[in-house]
């Protein structure tokens, strides 16, 4: 775990929702719904985690929020060095019992 970066139960929701599919882009409210988390609890979540480098995130092109009127929307991709340190973090948190965890589907990990 890098330093720094507290492991809370929405930050280990945060990551299930990016492991269910580690090589889908996902856009803020898609990981609000996810992980069910509100956005103010997301989004600052989303800036530690790309902070250290277990996220990464690109705006979407204008064209495409334009044409379907609507507001721009950021999308998230967990890193592959991201994507096994969320791993390690929700099987310590596993192991450790963490109170408050709740299982993601099929039992947490895809």
């Amino acid at each position: 775990m890098q330093a720094g970066l507290r492991m809370t139960m929405p930050t280990l929701a945060v990551l299930r929702a990016f492991l269910a599919d580690p090589l889908c882009e996902r856009y803020g409210l898609e990981l609000c719904e996810l992980a069910g988390l509100p956005s103010g609890t997301l989004y600052p979540i989303l800036a530690r985690l790309e902070q250290v480098g277990w996220v990464e995130s690109r705006w979407e092109e204008p064209e495409a929020h334009v044409a379907e009127g609507r507001p721009r929307r950021r999308y998230y991709r967990v890193t592959t060095d991201g994507a096994q340190q969320a791993r390690e973090a929700i099987a310590r948190a596993r192991r450790q019992r963490v109170p408050g965890w709740v299982a993601g589907p099929a039992g947490g990990l895809p």
